[in-house]
């Protein structure tokens, strides 16, 4: 019968490096998606009173689609250094899916600050335009809290 767990690592490491590529994507996805829908209602309620603000207002959602990048970028890395079980260990596992989950779940909280404060931002635009650059102020704001996940994740993907 053979042995679960070999010198080098376990037959089930790699497990744990997959769920990392899969938390990366679905949960950055995930925050991408909400950011886009909910700046995406706020500019069509927008561009009823304000058409012509329409592509200066649509910052919020090209902002959110970044943050599904991040987890793209993560999840490949990840993906690409799997191997199997001899050779992958479950340390390195582990550290994958650490680095899938900090890049996932910070791109999720970033998507909906970036969702919540972009419909607010060009609704608020709409009535009174000096309102953009800080709108503008606390996307940015926002975007880099999924950034932060992305550094964290680099740093634990190369340890």
């Amino acid at each position: 019968m053979a042995d679960a767990f070999t010198e080098a690592g376990p037959v089930y490491g790699p497990f744990f490096g997959v769920m990392g590529a899969a938390s990366a994507i679905i949960f950055s996805s995930l925050g991408a998606a909400y950011g886009t829908a909910k700046s995406g209602t706020g500019i069509a309620a927008m561009s009823v009173m304000r058409p012509e603000l329409i592509m200066k207002c649509i910052i919020p959602v090209v902002m959110a689609g970044i943050i599904a990048i991040y987890g793209l970028v993560i999840s490949v890395l990840i993906v690409s250094s799997i191997s199997t079980a001899p050779t992958y260990t479950l340390y390195k596992g582990f550290l994958h899916l650490g680095a899938g989950l900090a890049v996932g779940f910070s791109g999720l909280a970033a998507g909906f600050a970036i969702g919540i404060a972009g419909d607010a931002g060009v609704r608020g635009t709409a009535q009174q335009p000096r309102l953009f650059v800080g709108m503008i102020l606390i996307l940015i704001f926002a975007e880099v809290l999924g950034l932060y996940g992305l550094i964290v994740a680099i740093y634990l993907y190369a340890k």
